[in-house]
């Protein structure tokens, strides 16, 4: 996509630097812009209760992928101003975009039932919500590692680049 970007910029002959409402639509064109990319390997856990009495557990190795970055497509004319060959932006917040489990690197490493209740049969359900709390377990790894602050920073480095390929001498970011 960002290929495509830069050849629609140098196909208008870099028209788009003279004016914000150009200047925005060339940013915009980057969408949902991925800045970064983390690898978690966890190890998950999930517990259940059985009637009358026992329990049911499994325990997931996963290999979890979460992709941060921003939301360019909701850039407003407001948060993009030109002075000269400096260009101010208002980068909308960093986000995480995407989280999902690599399923050929997920094992079920241990699923139990209690032995004194071998006539209560698994749940067929279990294994996927021990999948949707690794999913949210990875998050909110990701999240205390720093993937919103490295998402944010590399998604202006990436911005900051375009416009001055545009012809930006100065590229200001402003506060959210």
């Amino acid at each position: 996509m960002a290929i495509g970007v830069i050849l629609a910029i140098f196909s208008s002959g870099g028209r788009g630097f003279r004016d914000s409402p150009g200047l925005l639509r060339e940013v915009q064109q980057l969408n949902e812009l991925v800045s970064v990319k983390y690898s978690i390997q966890k190890v998950v856990g999930l517990k259940e209760d059985k009637v009358p009495f026992g329990t049911e557990s499994i325990l997931l190795v996963v290999q979890g992928t979460v992709l941060g970055g921003v939301d360019l497509k909701n850039l407003q004319e407001r948060d993009i101003s030109v002075d000269g060959k400096t260009v101010s932006v208002r980068m909308p917040q960093a986000n995480i975009l995407h989280v999902y489990l690599d399923d050929k690197q997920t094992q079920i490493w241990d699923r139990r039932i209690t032995w004194w209740t071998p006539w209560v049969p698994f749940n067929p359900d279990f294994e996927r919500k021990a999948r949707l709390e690794a999913i949210e377990s990875v998050k909110k790894q990701a999240e205390e590692m720093g993937i919103l602050r490295d998402a944010k920073r590399n998604a202006e480095q990436t911005v900051e680049k375009l416009l001055k390929l545009l012809g930006a001498g100065e590229v200001r970011f402003m506060p959210s």
